[in-house]
This record gives structure tokens, C-alpha cells and sequence, in this order.
């Protein structure tokens, strides 16, 4: 609670006021002054300038009961010769004992005479800090010593001695006497302390900036005394050299919202159930039912926190430390209807960890850059269990981190048989101002509940009416029952439920079994007797529910689908346009929904929020954020061929491109067959005439134009192809497609780059028929691109490069794309690009390969980034001096083992060629999060999102290490998504303000549109060559490449991609 202060007498300290725990306003130049912490005054004179008396005296430095201010003179002298230090008791950091001290000087002339006695733990109470003598900063006399504990209960390793050589704040351990340095109850001890820590930046006054001199001296100061610490380790990531300030500012609100925590002691169980449930939901059922039975008896009162499988969590201990349990259950409870059966399970929960907060509350105050993993695991659990056990009447389905319910809003038909569900995401994570709920609105495709026989109708697109099936609706059905889960029909009451392995080969009035008697009957027979059933679609196949050994057959009619089973398979075209409806909400309008979220999740009135000591605050963080300003775009010539984005779009109007491709032989193949020969070619000789316009050097008139079927796509372009290369080689196929739908896209560029080595360029019917100049000039620039040629550059490339020009610097893009959820071998791909042309950055060259399924780091980067490097060489004719890497496709928990093994890697590389130490900065690019943006003044554009250019690197960033938020592009359609971008390693020292300038600028230079991209290019071209390369390991469709598998790999042997053919692969294909 917030204290009453006194009069101010000079201006307050801003990050006290903001953070509310300072203790004391008018620090800055003197008068009495209010806090804000535990009963929290401020009394003291002068904060930086002269000898006047400064300091605090008051209560409540970070969290508990007690003091920590001082009452002194001075807090740290900062330049005069006047008292300094503070006296003070307190309660230290979090509780107990006396902090702060007495003592003279920071870095003025004279000597600082005694410093820093008090008592007060840092940590945990009772403590002694530092008690001492401790001068100045730079001159003479003790340095630091004294006695004192850094976190121990107890005396924390009491020490005496006065050495000389402490560091920072007087009469602290830092480097001299003795002392002890972490323990509880003489934990260090002996000679040599370590380790004073600074106040947080989250809590201490700030002053104004140190002149150059006293700046570059205590940082001279700071690296001569690091090597003193043996114990102090270093920071696994780059720490935060500072936040931008270019751009304009502005304020926003994000979909971030604090949250208040109180440490009640976490402790975890391992749960074991015997015997082990078949069903995910059954293990929640099981532990639901316990806790209700003994919460208040064997449990001690406890209301846990369970993971849902093995894990679970107390707020205090259990009156155990291991017990067995007996838990029954009915039929009813794990979801099947009918007479009442009961199950019994065993269940032993057995006491195996403490988990501290202590790491997490250090990371938030900046004394630690590691993220407690465990810590944050709790939290996420008992959140989630909230929602789920304690807001159970929505029927939530979990999904990851989701939660979706038809009950949110009325599910979206998307088609054949698929709905789209409306949910929302939740996470915990530590940010600059403290934890934060991270809450964004979500969706996701579900099978709809209905009679099975109807699904299948539907799948087939027969509405509702089967009379037979071909072996192709065969392959249709298999694929869209398979794992999808049951109910029947036919036994009255009890509705049990089955997980579909498969579909026989047989039909119902055909697949005979032997019954209990002995008897051999088919099933059409065996439901008639048995069922009283006349089944009607006798001439379908049955479900396979049992195993091989022991085989359960089911007609599909006796079937219901079971409601709340998400569908995993790709949606087709029409499916997805139907999603939009519900992902595609206008920024007011997914604001409004995240906030009716919080409000009916109502976190602060769970019991498990009370349980656990957690309080959401239900506002949006409020952010400031700045608006990086577009760079000048320049086509061919100069004058009015410059161009300035605006709103991160731009139009090429009476402008060339800056280097034209040269096509001389181009041919087309028209695949449409409702599409004429006569508008086939209007089209063409439209796109010759936009081509030429736009600045590529292209072959007048029309080119010769094949009609082929889609089914004889290979042999027809291989045919084709041949008879025309015999006269010429050939620049471009441009191929008419009807429709995104079926695998013909993927075939034509499988065959293209890898067997008959054509650039391509597909165009759909409609847009062919449309042949709209917006359309025809975005098919020319793709083509330009594709071909060799440059669209644009940037007007001043020293401004909008300005770590790039100063030096040849090659930047690289990775990606790896994994096979969806439902494929269990397919192999993972894996693609690297690097930019060829300095200093204008615009061409890039990639390398693509196939490596084990859903295997996360870049197998064989070393020698990929080496071949590119060599390429850049060639290219531009000298060698790289420093390397920028953006790679996509990397989760935070992934962070160690990138640095650990891909960088490695990269530095091998430029270490064989170059027999040097490689100038690494190395980025990760972070599209799938789930941060929103949204305007809170006129800074937005007509559809109300933030606007292009809006970076944002405080508040709900990183507690300590680099990383930012990005919007760099316009949105087309709902809500933008700004992309995060983390750095993990900056040997090259960019500023702030570089790396983000660097990164939007970038997204202007996307090849293949007049708008800029919302990912920096080297990331978006990787992404985009691994998607391409997705289409070379399979023959067409998910049901052509089941009926005909002959040139899939045996299970468990990875099949190499083909090679791209030579012709290709220093072009841009893939874009």
C-alpha cells in the first residue's frame, strides 16, 4: 500500500514512482518526499550534485515489512566531496534484520570515511549486509569489507576483516575481508566475499548520466573487477545495451496483464495412477475426484495444482511425504453414459521437490538473467487448472495452451464436415515491469459432433446421400475417420466410446467373423440377430476399433462422432477462407473479446488464485513505443523513380525496376480445361506488355500455349520441355492453374526444379480471367526476381544500412519446417539463404535438405553456411567482415541448444576460410506468440491497427537480455502481428536503435510486392525455399500418394530431397 509522504522538494524518482517501491520522492535534489512502498516516506536532502545531506529514511525496500531506505547524507555522493551513504534499518530485500549503512562518498575528493554499517540481510531476513569501513569510490582509504551474508538465513557466514578493494556500494563485500558470499548459516564463509549486487534498475533513483570520463573509467573499473569473481557467471545471452530512441513515440496497449504474487512456499508430488488411464481426460477425472474426497481430510486443507499426467503442485506441504489413495470410479464420470460400472484406481502421490521463487524474483529485479523454467511451469498449472476445473462449465477444450468451447461463440462451418471454434491463450512470463499474463483470443478446426454416416457424406461431398463408393472415396473416408474417436448407438443407454485404427477392406454384407458359438456370420448378419438392425449402407466398409490381434468391427451407421475433437489435416482453400471469420477480427473488436475473456475467467475470485497467492490485474499494459520512419525506396533512373512508402505500401506506377531480367524463350501450359485458348492468350500477351513496362527485357507477342490434364502433368512438361529445348533454351513456363486445390502446384514445381531445371511462374484462372494491372504487375515483379533481375534498392543505403554499408556483411535467413501432427515419419526441412550483393542486400542464394523427423537444429550447417560464404565471395567479389543471422522457426525453450550447437557451427565455418574468430550477430525471428498491439492515440491506420514501422523493446520485454517487437508491415485483414525478434549472441555490438532500423528497413526489400513484409526477408525466403522443398518428397496429394506409395522411404529410413537443378539453384525461385 502506498504510504503518505511529505512535502517534495524536488522532482521525485521517476522509476520509484512508476515501479512503487522506492521509498522516497524528492531524492533528486533535496526536500521531504513521499514513497510508495511498505509504509514507505522519504526524508533526505540532495541526491547528486554537492555535499548536501541525502539519503531516505524509511520502510520497504523490495518486498516485505520493514525499512531499507537510510537516513543519511547523501545516497551516493555522487560528485562532491560531501557526506554520502545512508543509514538506516530495514529489512533488506525481502525481510528481516537492518539494511543500509552509514558512510561517505561515492567518487569524491575526499575520503569517504566510514561506510555501509548497518545490519539487513539481502535476501532472507536477519541478515547481516555489510557492516564496515568503505571510502570512496576511486581514492584511498578501505574499499569495501566488512561483514555480512549475501542470501543465508542465520549470520549468512559471518566474516570480519576490513579488506581493502571492495567495489561499489561502501561497507559492502565486495572483493575484500572476510565474509560470506551465499550462505545460510556460515554457507561461504572464510576469507573473500563476492559479489555485492547494485540496486535494481526497477528501484533505484536515477541520476543524470556520468560524463564521459567517469563513464568509460567505472566501466574500466567494472572489467578489472569482474575477474576477481570466480563465482559470477556470465550471461548465456546478450544483455540489453540500451533501448531505442529513434522514431517517433507513441502510446499503446498490449494484451499483457500483471500479476501479483505472493511466495507461499511451492512444493511438488510425483503421481503415480495405477492402473495407468487410457484417455488424457481420465487422469484429470481421477485427481479431481481424490482432491474433492480428501482435500480437507488427508490432504491438510490443500487445494493442488495437477499437470494433468505425473506432476503436481501444493502452496505449502502436504501432511505427507508419500501416501496411497483409492479412487472409484463410475462409468458416468470418464464420459461414457449407461448403466453405472465403477473402476477403482490406485493412486500414490509422494513428495519429491521444493520449487523456489527466489530465482524468479531475482530475474524481475535484474540480479539474474535465467529464466526459472520450474518456477513459471507452476504458475502456467495453476492457471490453467483455473480455467478448467474452476470455469468448468464452458466445457473448455485444451489444445497446448489453448482453450476453445462452442459455448464461447457459435461455431463457424467451414465445410465438409469440419467447424471452426472460437478459444482463447494464456501464459505466464517475466517481463521488464514483472509478470505477466499474456491472454490473446484463438481459434482452431474441429470435427463436428454427428452420426458418422453423415460425416462421411459430407466428406465425399455427396449431401447426405451414399449409394456406393470407387477406391478412390475409399482412400477419401480412410484418411478422414482415421484417429477420430465414437460413440454407439446401438446398445441402448450405454454409449461406449472407440478410437477409429482403420477401415476394412471388406464391406459390412461381405466381412464374415466367427462368433462365440463357433458360427461364421457377416456382420450385417450378426447386427440383425443380435441388434434387431437392418443396416442400410451394407455396402460400406466397417471401423476397425480393436487391434490386429484382436480385431472389433463396427458398421458405420451404429456410430456418432464424439463431440470436442480437434482436426488436425490441412484445411483445403474453401476451409480456411470460412476460418477467417473468426481469426480476422479488426483490432477494437479482438480487444474487446481478449478483454471479456479476463472478466469472465474472473482469475482473482478462483480458489486456486487465493490457494496460491496469485492477483491479476484486469487492465492492459499501457506501452510506449516509437515509429521507425520508412526508408526511401529508388527504381531505375533517378528523380521521380524515388519512392517513399506510406503505410508500408507503395505503387510502381510510371517506375522501371532497377535491373531487368532478360526473357527471350518463354512457352505456356494451360491446365484449365474451362479456361479458352483465346483467353489463355489475351493473358499472355497482357503480361508480355506489363513486363516490358515494368523494365524486363521480354519477347514480344504471344508464346506457344499446350493445353495438358492435370493427371498428365509429369509426362506432358517433361515432353514439352524436351521438343522446345531443341530449338532453345528455355527462360520461363508459365503455367494456368484452376484452382489452389489438389497437389497440381506442388507437382509443377517438383518436376520444374528438380527433374527438368525451368523457372516457372503459376497464375490462377480467376486471375487470368481477371488480368487486373495491380494483378499483372505483381506477376511481373515475381517474375523479374525469379529470373535474376532487382526491383529496387534504397535511395541512400548508408542511411537505411548503416551497420550493413560500413563494411561487406553477408546476412543469412534459416528455417526449419516440420510434417503436420498426425505424420510420424515424415522428415523434417531444413533451409539456409544468404544474401549475395553488398551493399544493397537484395539477391540471396539458398541451400535446402531434408534431415530426421521433427529434428529442431540444422543438421550439416557448417558446411552450408561455408558454401554460401564462398558464394558471396564470388559474387561480390570480396570476403564478408561481419555476419548477421536471422533464423526462424526457434521457441525460447530451443534458445540454449541453438547457441550451443548452430553457432558453432557458423563460426567453424568462417574460422576454415578465413583463420579468424567469426563476428557473429545472431537472431531469432518469433512470428508464432501471441503479443497484440493496439493504438491508444491517432497513431493507427483506417483499419485501426498500429502502424507500420512500431517497435516496442520495454515493459513487456525481456527482464534483461535484447529482444524487441516489430510491426513492420501494414495489415491487410484483422489484427497485425508484430514478430519478436531475441537476440542470442552480438559479437558485433550493435546499438538498439541499429538492429531495429536495420530490420525494418529490410522488410521494404522484399522482392516480389510493393508493400513491406511483417518478417525480415533472410527469414521469410528461408521459410519460404523449406515450404517449396515440401513438395519434392511426395508424389501429389495426401490420397494420390496413398494409392500409390512406391516411392515412399521404408519406415524409419530418411529419403534425401532431389537435387535442385544446377539452372536454379543461384536464382531466386522460391519466391
Amino acid at each position: 500500500m502506498a504510504s503518505r509522504g511529505g512535502r517534495s522538494g524536488g522532482r521525485a524518482n521517476p522509476n520509484a514512482a512508476q515501479v512503487g517501491y522506492g521509498g522516497g520522492g524528492g531524492e533528486y535534489y533535496g526536500g521531504r518526499g513521499g514513497g510508495n512502498a511498505d509504509g514507505g516516506a522519504g526524508r533526505g536532502r540532495g541526491y547528486n550534485q554537492g555535499g548536501g545531506d541525502g539519503g531516505g529514511h524509511g520502510r520497504g525496500y523490495y518486498q516485505g515489512d520493514g525499512g531499507g531506505g537510510g537516513r543519511g547524507r547523501g545516497y551516493q555522493g555522487y560528485q562532491g566531496g560531501g557526506d554520502g551513504g545512508g543509514r538506516g534499518r530495514g529489512r533488506g530485500y525481502q525481510g528481516g534484520g537492518d539494511g543500509g549503512g552509514r558512510g561517505r562518498g561515492y567518487q569524491g575528493d575526499s575520503d569517504g570515511g566510514r561506510g555501509g554499517r548497518g545490519r539487513g540481510g539481502y535476501q532472507q531476513g536477519g541478515n547481516d549486509y555489510g557492516r564496515g569501513r568503505g571510502g570512496d569510490y576511486q581514492v584511498g582509504n578501505d574499499y569495501g569489507g566488512g561483514r555480512g551474508g549475501y542470501q543465508g538465513g542465520g549470520d549468512g557466514g559471518r566474516g570480519r576483516g576490513r579488506g581493502r578493494g571492495g567495489y561499489q556500494q561502501g561497507g559492502n563485500d565486495y572483493g575484500g575481508g572476510r565474509g560470506g558470499y551465499q550462505g545460510g548459516n556460515n554457507y561461504g564463509g572464510g576469507r573473500g566475499g563476492s559479489q555485492n549486487q547494485p540496486v535494481p534498475n526497477l528501484h533505484q533513483a536515477t541520476g543524470p548520466p556520468l560524463s564521459d570520463r567517469y563513464a568509460a573509467e567505472a566501466a574500466q573499473l567494472r572489467e578489472q573487477f569482474k575477474g576477481l569473481d570466480i563465482n559470477r557467471a556470465e550471461p548465456t545471452f546478450p544483455a540489453r545495451p540500451g533501448f531505442g530512441t529513434a522514431g517517433r513515440s507513441c502510446m499503446l496497449r498490449a494484451n499483457h496483464f500483471f500479476v501479483g504474487l505472493v511466495d507461499k512456499g511451492l512444493h511438488q508430488y510425483d503421481v503415480a495412477i495405477s492402473p495407468e488411464p487410457t484417455l488424457p481426460s481420465v487422469y484429470r477425472v481421477v485427481m479431481s475426484s481424490l482432491v474433492s474426497e480428501h482435500q480437507h481430510t488427508s490432504l491438510g486443507g490443500r487445494l493442488p495444482a495437477y499437470d494433468g499426467r505425473k506432476i503436481l503442485y501444493t502452496a505449502g506441504e502436504l501432511p505427507f511425504n508419500s501416501k496411497d489413495f483409492e479412487v472409484t470410479l463410475s462409468d458416468n464420470k470418464i464420459g461414457s453414459s449407461g448403466p453405472r460400472r465403477e473402476k477403482k484406481y490406485n493412486v500414490t502421490i509422494k513428495h519429491t521437490n521444493l520449487v523456489s521463487l527466489q530465482q524468479l524474483q531475482m530475474l524481475m529485479a535484474g540480479f539474474s538473467t535465467d529464466i526459472p523454467a520450474q518456477a513459471l511451469t507452476v504458475l502456467d498449472i495453476v492457471l490453467r487448472d483455473i480455467v478448467l476445473n474452476e470455469r468448468n462449465d464452458m466445457e473448455y477444450v485444451k489444445v497446448g495452451r489453448s482453450f476453445f468451447s462452442w459455448k464461447i461463440e457459435e461455431p463457424t462451418n467451414l465445410g465438409l464436415g469440419i467447424q471452426g471454434w472460437a478459444g482463447f491463450y494464456q501464459s505466464i512470463r517475466p517481463t521488464q515491469s514483472g509478470l505477466s499474463l499474456n491472454i490473446d483470443v484463438s481459434s482452431t478446426a474441429f470435427v463436428q459432433a454427428m452420426p458418422l454416416i453423415d460425416f462421411v457424406g459430407k466428406v465425399l461431398n455427396r449431401n447426405g446421400v451414399i449409394n456406393s463408393i470407387t477406391d478412390y472415396d475409399y482412400v477419401k473416408i480412410k484418411k478422414a475417420l482415421r484417429g477420430l474417436r465414437v460413440e454407439v448407438t446401438h446398445r441402448g443407454q450405454m454409449r461406449k466410446k472407440y478410437r477409429i485404427a482403420g477401415l476394412t477392406k471388406q464391406s459390412t454384407r461381405d466381412l464374415r467373423f466367427e462368433s462365440s458359438t463357433g458360427v461364421s456370420k457377416t456382420v450385417k448378419e450378426y447386427f440383425r440377430e443380435t441388434y434387431k438392425l437392418q443396416l442400410r449402407y451394407d455396402f460400406l466398409p466397417c471401423l476397425q476399433v480393436g487391434t490386429e490381434q484382436k480385431p472389433n468391427y463396427l458398421p458405420m451407421e451404429v456410430c456418432n462422432i464424439v463431440l470436442g475433437q480437434r482436426y488436425q489435416k490441412k484445411l483445403d482453400e474453401t476451409q480456411v477462407t470460412n476460418m477467417m471469420d473468426i481469426t480476422c477480427k479488426r483490432p477494437f473488436e479482438r480487444e474487446a473479446s481478449i478483454h471479456k475473456i479476463v472478466q469472465n475467467n474472473n482469475y482473482n475470485s478462483a480458489k486456486r488464485a487465493n490457494e496460491f497467492g496469485i492477483e491479476v490485474d484486469y487492465n492492459p499494459t499501457s506501452v510506449q513505443a516509437r515509429i521507425l520512419t520508412a526508408p526511401v525506396l529508388k527504381y531505375y533512373g533517378s528523380g521521380s523513380n524515388k519512392c517513399v512508402p506510406n503505410n508500408g505500401k507503395w505503387n510502381m506506377v510510371g517506375k522501371k525496376v532497377i535491373n531487368g531480367a532478360k526473357i527471350v524463350n518463354w512457352l505456356c501450359v494451360n491446365f484449365c480445361h474451362n479456361l479458352s485458348l483465346d483467353d489463355a492468350g489475351q493473358f499472355c500477351f497482357s503480361l508480355s506488355n506489363m513486363c516490358r513496362t515494368t523494365g524486363l527485357s521480354f519477347q514480344d507477342g504471344k508464346p506457344k500455349i499446350f493445353y495438358v490434364r492435370p493427371d498428365e502433368v509429369e509426362a506432358a512438361l517433361k515432353n514439352i520441355c524436351l521438343q522446345a529445348r531443341a530449338v532453345q533454351k528455355i527462360d520461363l513456363l508459365l503455367a494456368l492453374l484452376p484452382d489452389k486445390n489438389g497437389s497440381l502446384y506442388g507437382d509443377i514445381k517438383r518436376i520444374c526444379e528438380t527433374d527438368i531445371g525451368v523457372m516457372s511462374q503459376c497464375c490462377l484462372r480467376k486471375n487470368v480471367l481477371k488480368s487486373s494491372p495491380q494483378c499483372l504487375a505483381n506477376v511481373a515483379l515475381k517474375i523479374n526476381a525469379k529470373c535474376g533481375g532487382r526491383n529496387s534498392v534504397f535511395a541512400d543505403i548508408p542511411a537505411s544500412l548503416p551497420v550493413v554499408s560500413n563494411k561487406p556483411t553477408i546476412i543469412f535467413g534459416a528455417d526449419v519446417t516440420h510434417p503436420n501432427a498426425l505424420d510420424d515419419s515424415a522428415p523434417s526441412i531444413a533451409s539456409v539463404v544468404a544474401s549475395q550483393d553488398w551493399p544493397e542486400v537484395t539477391k540471396y542464394h539458398g541451400d535446402v535438405h531434408a534431415q530426421g523427423h521433427r529434428e529442431e537444429l540444422i543438421q550439416g550447417l557448417e558446411d552450408i553456411v561455408k558454401k554460401l560464404l564462398l558464394s558471396f565471395q564470388r559474387e561480390s567479389k570480396q570476403r564478408p567482415q561481419q555476419l548477421i543471422f536471422y533464423r526462424d522457426g526457434v521457441s525460447e525453450g530451443q534458445f540454449r541448444q541453438v547457441l550451443e550447437k548452430e553457432i558453432p557451427e557458423i563460426e567453424k565455418a568462417w574460422k576454415s576460410l578465413y583463420n579468424e574468430k567469426a563476428p557473429i550477430t545472431f537472431i531469432v525471428v518469433q512470428k508464432r506468440h501471441h503479443t497484440r498491439l493496439f493504438p491508444s492515440d491517432s497513431n493507427q491506420d483506417t483499419a485501426g491497427n498500429v502502424l507500420p514501422g512500431t517497435v516496442v523493446d520495454t515493459k513487456i520485454c525481456h527482464p534483461t537480455e535484447f529482444d524487441f517487437f516489430l510491426c513492420s508491415h501494414a495489415g491487410i485483414k484483422g489484427t497485425s502481428r508484430p514478430t519478436h525478434y531475441h537476440i542470442l549472441r552480438d559479437d558485433n555490438k550493435f546499438t538498439a536503435d541499429a538492429l531495429q532500423s536495420l530490420t525494418n528497413n529490410l522488410c521494404y526489400t522484399y522482392a516480389s510486392c510493393t508493400r513491406s513484409v511483417s518478417t525480415a526477408p533472410p527469414a521469410y525466403y528461408a521459410h519460404k525455399l523449406a515450404f517449396r522443398a515440401r513438395f519434392y518428397q511426395t508424389l501429389g496429394s495426401d490420397v494420390a500418394s496413398e494409392v500409390s506409395s512406391s516411392s515412399a522411404a521404408p519406415p524409419g529410413v530418411m529419403k534425401p530431397l532431389p537435387e535442385i537443378k544446377d539452372e536454379l539453384k543461384r536464382l531466386m525461385f522460391y519466391c
